[in-house]
């Protein structure tokens, strides 16, 4: 796509959905570039939301992060990835008993839609990022799951980006350690899955089209838009790289170096 190609591209959206680590910030550095484009998404009339996929936080606990990096949003402008996944069992799966193995964060979240959690013979496991993960916690889930109980995983990213450029595992491998287990794989619903798209569009009320979601990452933040009428817009700040791309059957619908691009084409 050519420069005036995107111009008129960017010129149609109206919803800007931002991935955060390695596309506004890095770690807890905001990137010099962030506050220019958010001042002129709020100067051009456009809705800015916030999306991550990781679940062993609370959607507080990342408001208050902008917060502290200068960024005042609504609860309604942060969506996390455990929202997407208890907003489709309260339609789909209203009562059911539920395990969590996640953070005290991730139930807490769970607690907070009056969602019905058991410890014992759960109807659904639900497999969330568990930075307080215990070998008790997967023999719990993998008996559950072994027994053909429901399981799904919130987010199906592989690794955490932490600082100084080092990861760690997040849900995706924790998934292929109780499938080790069990045989199971479960189906996700963070950033790629449709579940998140649908989320997305119903909560913003933009159609497709008005839609962009940026990111860095093209298996989660670039391929939830594939094959839909949203735009994939990849920055260069975070994981993916432009040979990442070459590599990849996903490929964005843009790429710049980083926000201040899109700064100056709105």
């Amino acid at each position: 796509m050519g420069l005036q190609n995107e111009r008129k591209k960017i010129n149609q959206l109206k919803c800007f959905i931002l991935d955060m680590d390695g596309t506004i910030y890095l770690g807890n550095e905001l990137f010099p570039f962030t506050r220019a484009f958010l001042d002129k998404l709020r100067e051009t009339g456009r809705k800015m939301y916030f999306f991550t996929n990781n679940s062993s936080k609370s959607q507080q606990a990342y408001i208050d992060k902008l917060k502290y990096m200068g960024i005042e949003i609504s609860q309604e402008q942060m969506m996390i990835s455990s929202h997407v996944m208890i907003k489709y069992l309260k339609e789909h799966y209203k009562g059911k008993s539920i395990y969590v193995v996640g953070t005290p964060s991730l139930i807490k979240e769970f607690q907070s839609f009056d969602m019905n959690l058991t410890e014992e013979d759960p109807d659904i496991v639900v497999l969330g990022f568990d930075t307080t993960l215990t070998y008790e916690k997967m023999a719990k889930a993998c008996h559950a799951i072994r027994h053909g109980c429901l399981y799904f995983g919130i987010n199906p990213d592989w690794n955490c980006p932490v600082e100084g450029g080092e990861f760690i595992p997040d849900c995706g491998s924790m998934a292929k350690m109780i499938e080790g287990s069990t045989g199971r794989w479960p189906e996700f619903f963070g950033k790629p899955s449709r579940h998140t798209l649908e989320y997305i569009i119903k909560e913003t009320g933009f159609q497709p089209e008005e839609i962009a979601i940026v990111g860095d990452r093209l298996y989660t933040d670039i391929a939830v838009a594939n094959g839909s009428e949203v735009t994939s817009i990849m920055v260069l700040t975070g994981e993916a790289t432009l040979e990442d791309v070459k590599n990849s059957d996903i490929k964005p619908d843009m790429i710049v170096d980083s926000l201040e691009d899109i700064t100056k084409m709105l």
